[in-house]
């Protein structure tokens, strides 16, 4: 199961393209709200989550393969200072899960020194909150289970990635040509 973790002022497009790609795939995903079971973005979109973050229960997090952690503003900043979303990373960390971060949110793991000697991106301006980690400069970079992404325009190739690397690159190249992707 992917867990796609949602927080108020979360960038909707980056939560979206990704939970569509990966559904589309036939992955199981679980839209989780942080702050409530209807987030509003930071464009003021409003979204009804599949489960709050508070009833994702043990079981959940047994039959987890993958995270992510949409950007936005303030998104990415409620999304840290959530105590259980900072638990459950640590417990994908240590079980080698599948960590994915695009816009602002590769910053949280970049504070929580997951991206030590890795190669990560971001959105323009966050580089210095990636420590430990080689910045780069591409739409979607993977440095073994950690992928990020740069922002809003690059989130289908990232949910697209995501894909790749759950379902194999015949099944991403099917969702790109059949979505008429241009890259």
């Amino acid at each position: 199961m992917i867990a796609i973790f949602l927080a108020e002022g979360f960038e909707e497009i980056e939560a979206l393209a990704p939970a569509d790609c990966l559904r589309r795939a036939g992955k199981e995903v679980k839209l989780v709200g942080v702050t409530g079971k209807q987030v509003r973005g930071s464009h003021q979109i409003g979204v009804v989550c599949d489960v709050l973050l508070a009833e994702f229960s043990s079981q959940d997090l047994e039959q987890l393969e993958m995270v992510v952690l949409p950007g936005g503003m303030p998104g990415t900043l409620n999304l840290e200072k959530s105590s259980e979303l900072q638990r459950i990373l640590d417990y994908a960390a240590e079980k080698s899960l599948w960590i994915c971060a695009i816009c602002a949110a590769p910053s949280i793991l970049g504070h929580k020194g997951l991206l030590r000697e890795k190669h990560a991106v971001c959105y323009p301006g966050f580089e210095q909150e990636l420590t430990g980690a080689v910045a780069e400069q591409i739409p979607v970079c993977q440095d073994g289970n950690i992928i990020t992404s740069r922002g809003p325009g690059t989130a289908l190739a990232f949910g697209s990635r995501l894909v790749e690397v759950l379902c194999g690159r015949e099944t991403a190249e099917n969702l790109r040509k059949s979505m008429q992707c241009s890259e």
